[in-house]
Formats: structure tokens, C-alpha cells, sequence
């Protein structure tokens, strides 16, 4: 296990490969025989090229990632690899999921239901009343909550999840050696005790700069069912956050302000330009979502299945939805076992069957 870290490490460090080259790679071999290859292999692999291949073949610098699991033992940190069976599969399914994450505690990074919370530093007492009440809509449906760990509203979204004894999860732009800002610490050591935990992408070492924190901000968007912006200007980390939730075809929903409030103009930016769903109340959330529990005669369509023959991808789509009132596009992709094609053909079918319903936020139901 410390030979197959020390290569996953390594991947990590190697000049001209980002987390999209290294995708790639895997596609192709471990980590450990990546670093064994022949260049001549490496380099006529789509997207990697003489270049990248050449750094891979030159690259000696395997004490570095020695001593970085010398610094993991220290603080207690431990490592989710690209191909780990407990890698965020939500994560997984963007473009550009970092490598390798860091990680404290042990919270459940593929947990049915998973929402970021996001918004300014310098909140209003409108934008902490709004981020308690989602979180305790939330508590009904024990989703986790994921946040930057920031002061404002992230803070108060931590807090807020802890109150109501929801597992919550602090995405970090800095190595996890430490916890900025410091005083956030007491929470942060709450949160790992409480089936939460803390992620990053950086190691032991990396300090909290300004280009840290776009990378941060794709992971929280990331591996999420969906972003709620909560008070935020134009400009800023929540925009870009959301705009990335956008991007990853994830669901954006943004609390609204006045429109003489300038803390509020980002959400209202959000929802004028179609990128936000307006979030007027906490309940509307989970109805959007599809997360409400409702009591199902499932009788009809268990007999429209006697007469209609299922392929085996669209038989194990009918018995996933059969579990709950309405399953999320991300945890039919992450259960089902299918590829994202064949759970959309899957799901197409079906639904011309008349044996699924597609639901607003990306929710499926049995007809």
C-alpha cells in the first residue's frame, strides 16, 4: 500500500501533468506502471504527447512524495486516489476531478444526498438566518454539507449542520497540516468527530495563496448534488463556484436579496441571467431536489412490468428506483454500474414506456 501511494503521490509532482493528463493515463495503466512505461508508449497516448512523456520518464524526485507520507503520519491525514473505490463518484464525473485528495475524518464522500453551501465573508444577519434555515430544511432529508470552511457563510453553514447533527464536509485551499483561518480550528476538530471531515487537493506545506482557491471552488461544486449561493457581490469565489456548478451541469439555486443590497446582487445576478434557481423558502429545496418523502402505489407500474420486456441496464434502473420516491441522476450513475450513456439510452427508454418520470433537479420516480 505505501509502494502504490508513493507512485499516486508522484503523479501528483510530475512537471506538465494536471489532473485532466493524469485521467488520462490512468485510463491506460496504475499508477505505478505509468511511471515504468516505455516513453515511446506514453507519448502516443491521445493527449500526452513527447513532452508530458518526457517528464514522466525523467522524473526522479520520489523521495518528495516519502517524505509527504512521513508529514500524512504526523497530522493524521490519509489519501482518496482518482480510481479508490471511495473517490466522490459525483467528482469523478467532472472533467478536470483532481488526482489525488487529502483528507480528515471519515465522512461518507458518496452519501445519497449532498448539497455545498456557499456565499460572502462579510454576511448580513438576512444572510445567516437564510443559510439555518436551509440547513434545518436539510436535517430532514440527513443530507451532508459541504462548505470552504471561510468566515461568513460558510462558517455559519458549518455551524448550522453541526447544530442539527448533520455530517459536514470543509473543502480547503491549503494543505491540511493546518486550518485557515485558525480560528475555525475548535469547528474544524468538530467536524472530523462528527462523521465530517476536511478535504484538500494540496499538501502538507501549500499555503492558503489567492490562485489556491479556484481549484478548491471546482471540487466543492463538484462533488455536490447542488450549490446554494447565500449573499454574495458580482465579483468573488461564490460566483466562480457557481459558475463551475454550471458548468458541470450541476443544480444552482441562489436565495435573493434587495436589489439595493450589494451583498445580495451576485445572487440576484444568478437568478436574472437564468445560471440560479430563485430559493424563496428552505421546503422548496427539497421538493426541487425531489427529496421529499412521500408514500408511493407503485402497484401500476410493477404490473405495466409484466408485459413489457426490460433489457438487464434498464431492469437494474427499475429496481434502484423502486428504493425511494426519486433518485438523483448522479447516484443512478454512481449504483447503477452503467456507463453515463448507457444509463441515459436506459433512461430514455423507459421513460417512453411510460415507466419513469423525469422530476425538475435532475430526479427520476417510477411512473
Amino acid at each position: 500500500m505505501r509502494s502504490n501511494l508513493i507512485y499516486q503521490l508522484a503523479l501528483t509532482m510530475v512537471p506538465n501533468i494536471g489532473s485532466v493528463q493524469a485521467k488520462i493515463l490512468l485510463q491506460h495503466c496504475e499508477a505505478e506502471e505509468i511511471f515504468h512505461a516505455k516513453k515511446s508508449f506514453l507519448e502516443k497516448i491521445e493527449g500526452i504527447g513527447p513532452v508530458r512523456a518526457g517528464s514522466i520518464a525523467r522524473f526522479r524526485d520520489f523521495y518528495l512524495a516519502e517524505e509527504e507520507i512521513l508529514l500524512m503520519e504526523k497530522h493524521h491525514i490519509r489519501t482518496v486516489f482518482l480510481t479508490d473505490p471511495g473517490y466522490p463518484k459525483r467528482l469523478l464525473n467532472c472533467y478536470d476531478s483532481p488526482t489525488l485528495l487529502f483528507m480528515k475524518g471519515e465522512a461518507d464522500l458518496n452519501v445519497s444526498r449532498m448539497v455545498s453551501i456557499i456565499g460572502t465573508r462579510s454576511n448580513t444577519e438576512y444572510g445567516r438566518q437564510q443559510t439555518e434555515k436551509i440547513a434545518e430544511a436539510l436535517a430532514a432529508v440527513k443530507a451532508t454539507i459541504v462548505s470552504g470552511l471561510a468566515y461568513g457563510i460558510d462558517a455559519i453553514s458549518h455551524k448550522a449542520a453541526l447544530k442539527n447533527e448533520l455530517p459536514t464536509i470543509g473543502v480547503l485551499a491549503h494543505g491540511l497540516d493546518q486550518v485557515y483561518p485558525p480560528a475555525h480550528s475548535a469547528m474544524a476538530r468538530e467536524m472530523i468527530h462528527t462523521g465530517g471531515g476536511l478535504l484538500s487537493e494540496f499538501r502538507c506545506g501549500v499555503k492558503p495563496d489567492k490562485h489556491n482557491f479556484p481549484s478548491r471552488n471546482r471540487i466543492v461544486a463538484g462533488m455536490t448534488d447542488a450549490t446554494i449561493v447565500i449573499e454574495t457581490g458580482e465579483r468573488g469565489g461564490s460566483m466562480i463556484t457557481a459558475e463551475l456548478a454550471n458548468n458541470y451541469n450541476k443544480d444552482v439555486f441562489a436565495v435573493p436579496g434587495k436589489v439595493t443590497d450589494g451583498k445580495s446582487a451576485g445572487c440576484n445576478l444568478l437568478i436574472r441571467t437564468n445560471k440560479a434557481v430563485l430559493l424563496n423558502n428552505p421546503a422548496e429545496l427539497i421538493e426541487m431536489l425531489g427529496w421529499e418523502e412521500k408514500t408511493k402505489k407503485k402497484g401500476r407500474t410493477s404490473q405495466r412490468e409484466l408485459f413489457i420486456e426490460l433489457s438487464p441496464e434498464e431492469r437494474v434502473i427499475v429496481d434502484l428506483l423502486k428504493e425511494k420516491d426519486a433518485v438523483h441522476i448522479d447516484e443512478i450513475n454512481l449504483r447503477s454500474g452503467l456507463s453515463s450513456s448507457g444509463v441515459a439510452g436506459a433512461l430514455l427508454n423507459l421513460e417512453l414506456q411510460s415507466l419513469v418520470l423525469s422530476l425538475p433537479g435532475k430526479q427520476y420516480q417510477l411512473a
